[in-house]
């Protein structure tokens, strides 16, 4: 059987937790990390949007990240990452990847959006997800109780995105809980293995 094929770029959050679950599952894999400005051709044949990740497997075409790790967890779970409360899990992801993309995008790229100010964006950010998190994390370890879930690993490299945008900024932000969870993960094996950098693929 031929391995599956993950299309990745390192630095793009759904990328990551892609990785992160497919990793965690123990799935084997042929990495193919791209040029966002060269894309190769196989992808683009395969996935006309041109966005990564791109799991191809068993003939099956995976283009959604969430839909990679859905795929990895109903392969092998072995910590129970999938136990969750499918409404409140689907909440959060909701928020994290409607609305709060959207301002981390204006937060990310400001001289894309010359007509908002930062800190109403930042107060915007704060409202939607930065407070209801650390609500969450104050009451347990993870963001659905003191288990880790897919939840945590979806929903954490946007945060750290967010983070990267100005780390002192963040730092000075009243969310120790927050801050501690997402050090965690950071600092986590998990993450680190999926950071290796990868020569560029072409066909």
């Amino acid at each position: 059987m031929t391995k599956p094929i993950l299309y990745s770029y390192r630095r793009c959050p759904y990328a990551m937790r892609a990785r992160m679950a497919l990793k965690y599952a123990g799935i084997e894999l042929e990495h193919r990390e791209i040029d966002l400005r060269n894309k190769p051709q196989s992808m683009l044949l395969v996935s006309p949007k041109g966005t990564v990740p791109v799991l191809c497997v068993d003939g099956i075409i995976l283009e959604q990240s969430l839909d990679i790790m859905r795929w990895a967890l109903a392969k092998s779970d072995p910590d129970g990452w999938g136990l969750v409360d499918d409404s409140i899990a689907q909440a959060w992801i909701e928020k994290n990847d409607g609305p709060f993309k959207i301002l981390l995008d204006q937060y990310k790229y400001p001289k894309r959006y010359p007509d908002l100010k930062s800190e109403e964006v930042l107060r915007a950010v704060n409202e939607l997800m930065l407070l209801p998190m650390e609500a969450a994390l104050q009451t347990n370890l993870y963001l659905l109780g003191n288990n880790m879930t897919w939840v945590d690993v979806a929903i954490f490299p946007f945060i750290r995105q967010f983070a990267m945008v100005n780390p002192e900024q963040f730092d000075e932000l009243p969310f120790p809980s927050i801050q501690k969870w997402l050090d965690q993960q950071i600092e986590s094996e998990l993450f680190h293995s999926v950071m290796h950098k990868h020569s560029t693929w072409t066909d």
